[in-house]
């Protein structure tokens, strides 16, 4: 049987995986510190203009990200599983302290696995139906997602320095 760690249900998920140079310690730095997060979090010329994040199971993870015509855009969600340095899974079906959300959109599951100085990071974003993956993939999740990986990559490659 599937974990959800694995699984890869192409009517529900979406998936992305790439190998980073740097190690996993530096990416789980910059998704984990709201500094850091901030530069990376919108895909570019987006903005990311808060971010709140109380890195416990149940604690809240809230980012606003501006539009370049100045509307902002929030989420809010929960973490559910934290494994340092390896592991994040957090969703917007829940708030803080588990509370459920009016609209729920996703569950996201970021693994990060070292080997030899260099990550290997997947993000697998889990939907409740496939009218919710659609909705998510027509929003543009392989653009937004890549270039906000490649935002990521930048950060850490100045953290490298």
């Amino acid at each position: 049987m599937a974990t959800a760690a694995n699984r890869n249900d192409g009517h529900l998920d979406l998936k992305l995986e790439r190998t980073i140079d740097a190690p996993r310690a530096l990416i789980w730095k910059v998704w984990t510190d709201p500094e850091h997060l901030k530069k990376w979090w919108a895909p570019a010329p987006w903005t990311t203009t808060e971010c709140e994040i109380d890195l416990r199971p149940g604690g809240i993870f809230r980012a606003v990200m501006r539009s370049p015509e100045g509307r902002d855009f929030p989420y809010v969600g929960c973490y559910l599983e934290l494994i340092e340095n390896e592991k994040i899974v957090m969703t917007n079906a829940l708030e803080p302290g588990y509370s459920p959300a009016l609209d729920p959109f996703f569950t996201a599951i970021l693994t990060l696995n070292e080997q030899a100085g260099k990550t290997n990071y997947s993000a697998l974003v889990l939907h409740r139906d496939e009218a919710g993956r659609k909705k998510y993939e027509d929003m543009d999740f392989h653009f937004g997602w890549n270039k906000v990986l490649d935002q990521l990559v930048e950060v850490v490659s100045q953290l490298k320095r």
